[in-house]
């Protein structure tokens, strides 16, 4: 099949999408250690499709100013793929979202018995549409629009946040933090970013008896809160917010990573749990609340989470099917159907989903970029297939963005 025969099939299975259904739940635990393993790829196929954009605006992250850029309602419908490259080169894109970035981690051995995994970063250049190399940041995030990056320096916790232009490479502006931070997220409309607070590294690692090579500490943690940041300003809040559980409450324990993020509107905080209830919900003074009525099924190991238009989510694993595929809730009822795909990683559009999915070989650590649609019964290739081996330079785990 050639690639004008992918982006044939791609659009024709776009279109014929139709809404999901709901899952049941699934052990959290085992969840946490196949997201870790698994996560996402990117390059397939080029096509040319009309594109129509709504624009908002959007503060520029080094100014006041406002940056007029494509975002909500109808937008980009195009696919940019490149199934021979692995880890990606050029810009990756299907849709609405963008691979922005990728990293892969390694093991840094300090002492006898404590380590940290280290991420080393590949950023999107807008200009050039290429990946770069970037090592100076422990944690990235990418605001919608691709031009602006929250980063976290070496040695978390860290007590500021960069804001760097992805364009020139430099840091514009730097925002402090009152307590440091390990994490970072943006609001879907890049006005806002949530900092998550910890006392300690999150990503150390520890010998763990009976385990072999380096581990999360386990039912540790070290997390304090969390900041809510106006972008444009750097005025921000601080909500501390009690862990929940720990090593004498092993029904309500969190991950050593455990970061807040943004619910689909931006109006709440969240955190997912490794135990019941899977997730907890927060308003932005640390005041527990209600799960949002669009929100209730959502897992939060699973990265797609909420649909563009609110009305669908991402599920887990279903297997039912396809050997591999997953399950898409309708928000409101949780009713569930299933679409291919291993594991859902960001929204194309409101129809179709960028995954993981494995090859013909069926090693379900062995897996590439796919472009997916409800209704659909074929996958559109992003990527070439990443290596199955953890904490390689072959095993890369994608960022996404709005572009």
């Amino acid at each position: 099949m050639n690639v004008d025969e992918l982006v044939r099939d791609a659009l024709r299975d776009q279109a014929d999408g139709q809404p999901p259904a709901a899952p049941g739940f699934a052990d959290r635990v085992l969840a946490v250690r196949l997201r870790r393993r698994s996560r996402r790829l990117a390059t397939a196929a080029v096509a040319a499709v009309a594109v129509v954009a709504v624009v908002v605006a959007v503060p520029v992250l080094d100014s006041g100013k406002q940056d007029v850029r494509p975002s909500g309602g109808v937008e980009q419908t195009g696919i940019t793929a490149h199934p021979d490259q692995s880890p990606p080169r050029d810009l990756i894109a299907a849709g609405r979202v963008a691979l922005a970035a990728y990293y892969t981690t390694r093991n840094v051995e300090q002492s006898a018995d404590r380590a940290v995994s280290e991420r080393t970063y590949w950023l999107v250049n807008p200009g050039t549409k290429k990946y770069v190399k970037d090592d100076r940041w422990s944690y990235v995030a990418v605001a919608p629009g691709l031009r602006t990056a929250a980063v976290l320096e070496r040695e978390l916790p860290v007590p500021r946040i960069g804001l760097l232009d992805l364009a020139s490479g430099q840091v514009k502006r730097w925002i402090p933090v009152d307590r440091p931070v390990a994490g970072v997220e943006f609001s879907a409309d890049g006005r806002k970013l949530v900092a998550t607070a910890y006392s300690k590294n999150p990503d150390r690692r520890v010998k763990i008896d009976g385990s072999q090579g380096w581990d999360a500490p386990f039912m540790e943690s070290d997390r304090t809160g969390f900041h809510v940041i106006d972008v444009a300003s750097g005025s921000s809040s601080w909500a501390g917010v009690e862990l929940g559980g720990g090593a004498h409450n092993p029904d309500a324990f969190l991950n050593s990573r455990q970061d807040f993020g943004f619910t689909h509107d931006g109006r709440l905080a969240w955190s997912g749990m490794a135990t019941e209830p899977g997730k907890k919900f927060y308003d932005f003074t640390g005041k527990e609340v209600p799960a949002p009525a669009l929100e209730r099924y959502r897992d939060w190991f699973v990265d797609a989470g909420v649909s563009p238009d609110g009305q669908l989510v991402a599920g887990q694993f279903a297997g039912r099917k396809w050997k591999t595929s997953s399950f898409v809730l309708d928000a409101r009822t949780g009713k569930q159907r299933e679409v291919r795909g291993q594991q859902l990683l960001a929204w194309a559009d409101g129809n179709s989903l960028v995954a993981w999915d494995i090859g013909q070989d069926g090693n379900e650590y062995h897996q590439r970029l796919v472009l997916v649609t409800i209704g659909g019964e074929k996958t559109t290739p992003l990527s070439d297939f990443r290596s199955p081996k953890d904490n390689t330079k072959g095993r890369w785990e994608p960022v996404f963005a709005e572009r």
